[in-house]
């Protein structure tokens, strides 16, 4: 570190300060300057040197030299002695790397922390045994002995402690019971062992302290019991915690303890589900303005202007921030879950929720505060966080951070503390409405709705100014609402919340395209969410959230419908950054299992509840993009696909640890040599909004063959076992809905067939069994999950059967039978055709029509050309023919075109849940070009080749 010149007024310090040391020893220019900073820097390390020169010296040489483990012998009076000298020692090292920039601020923290946890541990090891020899081992009611647990608070707990930090103690034990010889219960052993713990700590004598304790943090405080069993804490906390705890929580860690490491785990699980909950949580927001409001005042009392933790833009301000975030969202991201503070900074600036420069911003200005507040206590190991008032202590102050006047310094920190202010303020703010105050009143829409039962013609009056119109079914449409018997049940605190609400919501409605159409869509939302007041407090509270929730709805009643089934979706709308963006099929996988991190492995259930809010928050997402035109057609399906894709993995691994952990691997194969392969949308690449999902299972063991588990079954048996868990997992209808709709028809020999079949008999079966229209299917098909090695089998095994050669007459009359027969069972009826309707798929000149053609032209062709089968897209087949000259670049393009015409109307449809049927006149053209060219390629003499007709300019 780069030393300034020592101001003046410091000289006199300095020289005395050598000469107290005595110091003789030849320094060199880098230890003259860092001695020179510790000796202004610190009375502390000063006197210590005073008292231990020999530590000096060895500073001197070894200034990167860290404790070894401690372990206290002899009475209390010696354990106290080596405690506090083992302290002082420690402390002077990490003063002296700390002042003298050696390391980072943020290992300066940690060493401190470990620094306490080394105290903590080896006075609970020494205080344990001596009192069990006094009173007896405690016991369970099994005879167990039980241990001690220290919980660290506070920045202890975080790993964040400060140079003269008190450290927040809360004391706990397993269980209940009684000392071995019976002559006292748990709670007075436990109670004993926390008072002689911190009596060792806290104690000043003639070596000083160790560390200051607090208490007061434990259940009921200072009239709370010392030391509480683990039911008791989880009582206290599920009946009795407050708020403010819930945010000393966020910081909780065991930081020393003589009893089992699962036990250690057992009690952060208990704190854990009173901190955070499974979903974001909104009810949270008022207790966050309440406390902000509190800081606020605190700082605003005379002398706090000044401090560089409680004043206006200090350290606790910055720890807010982001506490505040991580009892919002901790319960659903789990990285929020961090106990130290960099950690969430960094995570909410990767997810968008605060933008790079403000993250940066606040981490150097945390940091920078740090460094301060170390300069303050490191003077007399006291501690305090106020700046100092008179010139001398500001001089020596401002050289020890490194500036060359008082004022070159206090400008710098009032640039961090301002970046903290602003931030701090707009944290859990009121919502900024001003805007549309101004432009568009609240009054009228509230006044509307609490009058809504009033006279008809003003209230229609004003819903036709507003746009909603018919005018008199916007009004019937919010009597019903407000005499719903659902609205009409509410308690008072949510009905406040709904008049609250309502207004805001009329009011956001005049955004949207048809603001009636898209209030009836909401109606079953609001009803649905009403007594979940929770949610109405999010939307109240985020206009930008109520803004997405109309754009959405009034574009797509498939994602009302959604919302209503699944109000915690809401969380989704909260940062159109974040939803708005769409992850790729590496992130998704990875943010699948950090969903999926909470929930305990055994607990199916529950596993199942969250695979599905993980499927239905990334579709919504999906398809926000694509009604608000953000994503293109291919990119949607393409999203969709991935989605689906890590789902059926996740589900696959899923299924197969539990078969696995139970009956073995068959052969005891390290990969199951087991796959799963998609058809039809997924296969093609192709889905949308409500697809099933078309599978097929293949395996590749000798059938008769054992598995190598506890309870062995033969491969026969466990594979379509395997299968059918997977089945149960995707296609089970629970409170939260349908993962994904599944199809098992087209597996060899269908219904009738066998549920998984080795990839022989697959083979077997569609060389010599299959029907034309398996080969068709086949063209869509690939493997989405399972062993890689069996995979590629079944891709050779694919392109050999595609690529054989056929009988062409025979093969067109197949597809064109084929297609005859689904257009009169599945096209538009003659009622539909006179009225000028259009079925999508099904009618002539529709999607299937394209669909049958490629397939037909990929197996007519496959056998001179495989490039015509690589790929399993519609897109990218229809690109192959155009390349192999199989299409004219003209008829090519003509049939990519509509193809994507008519799937982006489809997408539509499925958003608005609506039939795949639309007016048949503005697609005349694609209709009419697809009807002509199925005419050419189906229905013309065999001998049909587009290659013969392609004229050298249209050909690729």
């Amino acid at each position: 570190m780069h030393l300034i010149p020592l101001p003046e007024e410091l000289h006199a310090q300095l020289a005395q300060a050598f000469e107290s040391l005595n110091q003789q020893a030849a320094l060199n220019e880098q230890q003259t300057a860092q001695l020179q900073r510790i000796l202004i820097g610190s009375h502390f390390a000063r006197q210590q040197f005073q008292q231990n020169p020999h530590g000096l010296q060895h500073l001197l040489t070894n200034p990167m030299h860290t404790a070894q483990p401690l372990v206290l012998a002899g009475d209390e009076a010696a354990a106290s002695k080596a405690l506090r000298q083992h302290r002082n020692q420690q402390m002077v090292g990490i003063i002296w790397r700390d002042l003298n920039r050696l390391v980072s601020p943020q290992t300066t923290c940690e060493a401190l922390s470990q620094l306490a946890d080394t105290c903590i541990q080896a006075a609970v090891d020494f205080l344990y045994p001596r009192l069990c020899e006094l009173s007896g081992a405690p016991l369970d009611k099994q005879g167990k002995q039980q241990g001690f647990f220290v919980i660290g608070m506070g920045k202890l707990g975080s790993r964040e402690l400060n140079l003269s930090s008190d450290i927040d103690l809360i004391f706990a034990y397993p269980t209940s019971g009684q000392t071995q010889n019976g002559r006292m219960s748990n709670s007075e052993f436990f109670a004993q062992l926390g008072q002689r713990l911190i009596k060792l700590l806290d104690a000043t004598t003639p070596e000083g302290f160790v560390f200051r304790v607090d208490m007061r943090l434990r259940p009921f405080g200072q009239s709370g019991v010392l030391a509480c069993s683990f039911e008791a804490l989880e009582d206290y906390y599920h009946n009795h915690g407050r708020e403010w705890e819930r945010f000393a929580m966020i910081k909780a860690r065991v930081c020393a303890h003589n009893g089992e490491a699962a036990q250690a785990e057992q009690l952060m699980a208990i704190l854990r589900r009173f901190t955070y909950r499974k979903y974001t949580d909104f009810s949270v927001i008022q207790a966050l303005r309440n406390l902000k409001l509190m800081i606020s005042r605190e700082v605003n009392k005379k002398g706090k202007e000044d401090d560089v933790k409680l004043g206006a833009g200090g350290i606790r301000e910055i720890e807010f921030i982001a506490q505040a975030f991580q009892l919002l969202r901790g319960g659903r991201e789990l990285p929020l879950q961090a106990r130290s503070l960099i950690p969430v900074f960094q995570y909410l600036s990767e997810k968008g929720a605060l933008t790079t420069d403000i993250a940066a911003k606040l981490i150097a200005a945390y940091w920078f505060l740090r460094n301060t507040e170390h300069a303050l206590q490191a003077l007399d190991d006291r501690q305090t966080q106020a700046l100092p008032s008179n010139n001398l202590e500001q001089a020596r102050l401002a050289w020890v951070m490194g500036f060359a006047s008082w004022d070159a310094f206090y400008a710098q920190l009032n640039q961090y503390r301002q970046w903290v202010r602003t931030e701090f303020a707009a944290v859990v703010a009121a919502p900024q409405e001003a805007d549309d105050e101004q432009n568009d009143p609240l009054a009228a829409y509230q006044s509307l709705w609490l009058g809504v039962l009033g006279d008809d013609e003003r209230l229609q009056h004003q819903l036709a100014a507003w746009g909603f119109s018919p005018e008199a079914e916007a009004l019937n449409t919010l009597r019903s609402l407000r005499q719903s018997p659902k609205i009409l049940a509410m308690h008072a605190q949510s009905r406040e919340r709904l008049d609250v609400f309502i207004p805001k919501l009329l009011r956001a409605l005049r955004q949207a395209q048809q603001p009636l159409h898209a209030l009836t869509r909401l109606l079953p939302f609001v009803e649905a969410v009403a007594r979940r007041s929770a949610y109405l407090l999010l939307l109240i509270e985020n206009p930008q959230a109520l803004a997405q929730l109309v754009i959405l709805c009034d574009a797509s009643s498939w994602i009302a419908e959604r919302l209503t089934k699944h109000p915690a979706l809401l969380d989704e709308l909260i940062n159109p950054a974040s939803l708005y963006h769409i992850p790729t099929q590496t992130e998704l996988a990875q943010e699948l299992r950090q969903h999926m991190l909470r929930i305990e492995t055994g607990d199916l259930e529950a596993q199942m509840e969250a695979l599905r809010y993980f499927r239905w928050a990334q579709a919504l997402k999906i398809a926000a993009t694509e009604v608000t035109g953000a994503l293109p057609l291919m990119r949607v399906s393409d999203c969709l696909t991935d989605l689906a894709e890590v789902v059926i993995n996740y589900v696959y691994t899923l299924a197969k640890d539990e078969m696995t952990a139970k009956h073995g691997s068959p052969d005891g194969a390290a990969s199951l040599p087991f796959i799963i392969v998609a058809y039809g949308k997924l296969g093609g690449l192709e889905l949308s909004h409500g697809s099933d999902l078309d599978l097929v299972f293949l395996h590749q063991s000798d059938p008769g063959c054992q598995t190598d588990g506890a309870k062995p079954i033969e491969a026969a048996v466990f594979y379509p076992r395997l299968a059918q868990k997977m089945i149960h997992i995707l296609n089970t209808k629970t409170a939260s809905g349908q993962l994904y709709e599944v199809d098992v028809r087209l597996r060899p020999s269908g219904n009738s067939g066998p549920l998984v079949s080795s990839l022989n008999a697959f083979e077997k079966y569609q060389r010599e069994s299959a029907w034309t229209w398996e080969h068709q299917a086949l063209v869509r098909a690939r493997p989405v999950a399972g062993d890689a090695t069996l995979a590629q089998a079944f891709i050779n095994l694919r392109l050999a059967i595609l690529c054989q050669t056929r009988d062409i007459t025979k093969l067109k009359d197949d597809v064109r039978s084929m297609r005859e027969k689904m257009r009169s069972q599945l096209g538009s009826k003659k009622t539909e055709q006179t009225a000028g309707l259009f079925n999508l798929k099904q009618d002539a000149g529709g999607i299937v029509d394209i669909e049958f053609m490629v397939q037909y032209l990929a197996l007519a062709w496959a056998h001179a050309d495989s490039s015509l089968v690589r790929y399993t897209d519609n897109i990218r087949i229809l690109g192959s023919l155009e390349t192999t000259g199989r299409l004219q670049a003209q008829q090519a393009l003509q049939l990519i075109n509509a193809y994507k015409e008519y799937r982006t109307l489809g997408h539509k449809l499925a958003l608005q849940q609506a039939p795949s049927i639309t007016p048949r006149q503005p697609l005349a053209q694609p209709i009419a070009h697809i009807s002509a060219l199925w005419q050419q390629v189906i229905e013309q003499p065999e001998n049909f080749n587009a290659a013969e007709l392609a004229s050298p300019d249209t050909r690729t």
